[in-house]
């Protein structure tokens, strides 16, 4: 009797232990289901197959508990996954993979961009490759090709343009590491990069130069470009990309690249920025632009306006925000939130060609304009 009930204490001790432990291995499981049939629309741990062990340990680590990590959306997993896919030349898996990205919201156009981007970092043909893989799943799902040109420089502001996005995120490190190469050769390579990375890739519309960074250091991880690993995380940081977002990123990485890469990006991560990014945000400049616009005209303004905020958004590292309101009973009264890296970042978008295009085509619509300085109260605090 003694021992009947010493067996029925232990069984009730262990018992919450079990079920915990079997509420997990439930949660990974089904949480696997669902993200493989919203992504494949298939049904995953199905036990068929020649390897269906293995196929079960792949698909609970990569869609059960790989895809809990962090606050990534399925979109930005998928970009990273066949960003990933396209670098290592796993090609039947890009095939499926972008097939997933699209099925989950990912456009044809982001997801050429993400594919496109990688070509300064694995070179032409391997990327040709990965495009070949992508344009036959845009036949298969009816996408006509070839897709909108996107790019947006021309052969005089390449480099200007190019330039207007590196200097701001990495100074004249690249040059400077160039500048001892024999033959005095480095200066070309250093311009190839800013005119051919920067100026024809950077400045594509389809993915802004937050999201290419992103998935850039997914690229340099999968790489193990240690080299410049801690560059393009701070260059991450500086452009408001959360060091918790970037580890998430590294970790979707994770299942395809394996662990030893994602480790040294990882720590990359952790030991790059601190001080850098508490006096970044010392240092922003915070406005709002009130303005009254001429009601007559409004249709109008509103126009050059939006194509000057998505221009600035997208070619500006230095532009943090630019979020226009209107006033819902006045809707020509126009408030502006904008944010800068610092003063440098704002002189320096005040002289770009599309902020010269808005303020010139605009200034005979504007009745009046109010320029307020402001200090952020909660500094750290940013905008999602």
């Amino acid at each position: 009797m003694k021992q009947l009930l010493i067996f029925v204490l232990s069984a009730l001790l262990l018992f919450p232990a079990m079920a915990e432990e079997n509420k997990k291995a439930m949660n990974r499981t089904t949480l696997c289901k669902q993200n493989y049939n919203t992504l494949f629309g298939g049904e995953a741990l199905t036990g068929e197959g020649s390897d269906p062990e293995f196929m079960a340990i792949l698909q609970k680590f990569i869609f059960g508990e790989v895809f809990a990590v962090g606050e990534l959306d399925l979109k930005t997993r998928e970009l990273i996954t066949c960003t990933v896919l396209s670098v290592m030349q796993t090609l039947p898996q890009l095939k499926s993979h972008a097939a997933a990205a699209l099925r989950v919201g990912v456009t044809p156009i982001e997801l050429r961009e993400a594919v496109y981007q990688c070509a300064p970092f694995i070179g032409f043909p391997k990327t040709l490759n990965a495009i070949a893989v992508i344009n036959e799943v845009f036949k298969e799902n009816e996408i006509v090709l070839p897709l909108e040109v996107q790019g947006t420089t021309t052969e005089a502001n390449r480099y200007e343009k190019g330039l207007a996005i590196q200097k701001p995120l990495y100074g004249d490190e690249i040059s400077l590491n160039l500048a001892d190469v024999p033959g005095e050769m480095g200066e070309n390579v250093s311009k190839f990069l800013t005119e051919y990375c920067f100026g024809d890739i950077y400045t594509r519309r389809g993915l802004d130069v937050q999201q290419r960074e992103l998935l850039i250091y997914c690229i340099l991880t999968t790489l193990e470009a240690d080299s410049q690993l801690a560059s393009h995380a701070l260059g991450n940081i500086k452009l408001g990309t959360s060091k918790e977002t970037l580890t998430t990123a590294v970790i979707q990485c994770l299942p395809y690249i394996g662990f030893p890469p994602a480790m040294k990006a990882l720590n990359a991560i952790k030991n790059v920025g601190e001080e850098s990014q508490s006096a970044n945000v010392s240092k922003q400049l915070v406005r709002f632009s009130k303005i009254t616009v001429d009601p007559e005209r409004l249709d109008e303004y509103n126009a050059y306006l939006k194509e000057e905020i998505e221009a600035s958004m997208r070619l500006e590292p230095g532009v943090l925000t630019l979020y226009a309101t209107s006033e819902r009973k006045n809707p020509n009264k126009v408030t502006i939130l904008e944010i800068y890296a610092d003063e440098a970042a704002y002189q320096n978008h005040i002289r770009t060609p599309h902020f010269q295009k808005y303020k010139q085509g605009t200034l005979e619509m504007v009745q009046s304009l109010e320029l307020v300085d402001s200090d952020p109260l909660i500094p750290e605090l940013k905008i999602k």
